[in-house]
């Protein structure tokens, strides 16, 4: 792809054109560079919209998801004909439609560290538009091997993060988290929500920081954190600091490539008993529901919160949220047999971990949790 703009470019681009900052070099160089966006969701469909829209060249997605109904309420990318479809493939017809002009390169694959250098290496930067820990630090990690600035967001609920992590110039994201949180302590948006107009608030913010690091103009968020409550409609800004002690970054650095990210964040079971142990550990709906009608002897635990019962219950089930298990254990009669469930899987997974740790073996939770028993068993309840 060429750099000269074309004439349709000189019109497509004009309000680029007049700007001091940016001019007809800055457009020429925004058409020769290369971004990767990492996810096509919340925070990704903004970013992806924007640079097709400001004439970045190319740019590469990566995402192994396909369109679903529940991404609608935030995922703008995407509509209702795209549902079933793999997102990089809504994604690219989105953005080539905002800009023909542009090249999109789509890797419908799981991101990992088996991929990750093989896809990144020919990109100016990476944007990180994911909602996971373990690729949070792959993209930290790849970026400070290869050299280029990882521009993070992250949304939970009303909140929103921000930033530049550019080992080069500043701190990377080791260097503000050194360690993962315990698995099942933050939860993701998928089990505690997230207001559907953050992620584009977020979103440009990392398009626009994109933008300004391409033309090398304005202060970019290296080295600070940029803090957004939606709530109460305030952005704060904290300074972060580069760790000479960082294990990847730093003066004694002893990452020199990339690692199992998902045995980083969390305890995976090995391979050959994880299939075995799962189905120890699981009951399926139907299952249940024989228990059920058999008469059987069960507690059943909801671990959601308390808000997310006006939404869908089963009547007999006893809550207690994840939050509060700890500190509620005596409230549990262990003789029975204990079936735990929550919306999908990740909270249930938790509150066993909890119950088995502290002596409680007879409990196992509900596979797909109550909106699998809502697809398959009851479906009076909605799905959400």
């Amino acid at each position: 792809m060429g750099s000269v703009l074309s004439r349709s470019e000189f019109e497509r681009y004009s309000r680029h054109l007049l700007i001091p900052e940016v001019g007809i070099k800055g457009q020429e160089k925004l058409k020769k560079s290369s971004v990767l966006i990492i996810g096509t969701g919340g925070l990704g469909s903004p970013v992806c919209l924007y640079l097709a829209a400001a004439g970045v060249g190319r740019i590469g997605i990566i995402d192994f998801d396909k369109v679903e109904l529940s991404n609608l309420q935030r995922q703008v990318m995407h509509g209702s004909q795209s549902l079933g479809e793999s997102k990089v493939i809504s994604a690219k017809k989105r953005m080539l439609d905002v800009n023909p002009d542009i090249q999109v390169d789509t890797f419908d694959e799981q991101y990992s560290s088996r991929n990750a250098l093989r896809i990144a290496n020919s990109y100016n930067l990476i944007i990180d538009c994911s909602d996971n820990f373990p690729t949070r630090y792959l993209t930290n990690d790849v970026c400070v091997l290869l050299g280029i600035p990882n521009i993070f967001g992250s949304v939970f609920r009303f909140d929103g993060q921000a930033s530049v992590f550019y080992a080069k110039e500043g701190p990377c994201y080791r260097c503000l988290f050194p360690e993962p949180p315990p698995p099942g302590l933050i939860p993701s948006c998928a089990d505690g929500g997230v207001l559907g107009i953050l992620p584009g608030t977020i979103g440009t913010i990392q398009a626009t920081e994109a933008i300004k690091l391409l033309l090398s103009i304005g202060s970019s968020l290296i080295g600070r954190l940029l803090i957004y409550d939606a709530l109460e409609m305030t952005f704060e800004s904290v300074i972060i600091n580069k760790n000479t002690e960082c294990r990847i970054c730093g003066e004694h650095a002893d990452i020199h490539e990339l690692i199992d990210y998902e045995a980083f964040c969390g305890s995976p079971i090995e391979e050959e008993t994880s299939e075995l142990l799962e189905i120890a550990r699981t009951i399926s709906p139907t299952e249940l529901a024989m228990k059920l009608e058999g008469g059987q002897e069960i507690l059943l635990l909801d671990v959601r919160e308390p808000h997310e019962l006006e939404i869908s219950q089963i009547r007999i089930a006893k809550n207690i949220p994840l939050g509060q298990l700890i500190v509620r254990l005596s409230e549990l009669r262990v003789e029975k047999e204990i079936i735990i469930f929550c919306k999908s899987d990740t909270r249930s997974r938790r509150a066993l971990e909890i119950l088995t740790s502290n002596g409680i073996r007879n409990v196992k939770f509900l596979k797909g949790g109550i909106n699998s028993w809502a697809r398959i068993i009851d479906q009076s309840l909605p799905v959400y």
